[in-house]
C-alpha cells in the first residue's frame, strides 16, 4: 500500500481545516433533508455540478430522510440496485428515477 503524501504542517492544517468544512456543509445538507427545506429530487438534480453534494453517499442521504433509517436505507437501496458505496454523482438516470420511487413509497 503507498504511503500517504509527505505535508508539511502547513498543508495538513489546511487539508484538516478543508476536511472539517464538508463535513460541516453535508451536515447542514442532511439536516435541510431532516427539516424538509431540501428534497430528495433537488439533491439528485445538484449532485452532477455540486462537488460536495456529488460525492455524499446514497444510503447517508436516504437515512437522513424523514421515516428512513438504516433498515429502510438498505432495503430501498437493494430494491433499486444500488451498492451501499455508491455516491450521488455515481447514479444513472434509470437509478435514480427508481430511488425517488422507492423513497416516496417509504
Amino acid at each position: 500500500m503507498p504511503l500517504p503524501p509527505q505535508l508539511t504542517p502547513e498543508q495538513r492544517a489546511d487539508a484538516l481545516k478543508k476536511a472539517a468544512e464538508a463535513r460541516k456543509q453535508r451536515a447542514e445538507i442532511k439536516e435541510k433533508l431532516k427539516l424538509g427545506t431540501v428534497t430528495l429530487s433537488e439533491l439528485l438534480e445538484k449532485a452532477p455540478n455540486d462537488e460536495l453534494i456529488g460525492k455524499m453517499k446514497v444510503a447517508s442521504v436516504l437515512e437522513s430522510l424523514p421515516g428512513i433509517g438504516k433498515v429502510r436505507s438498505k432495503k430501498i437501496m437493494d430494491a433499486v440496485g444500488i451498492t451501499e458505496t455508491r455516491r450521488l454523482q455515481g447514479l444513472g438516470v434509470k437509478q435514480k428515477q427508481n430511488l425517488l420511487e422507492e423513497a416516496s413509497k417509504a
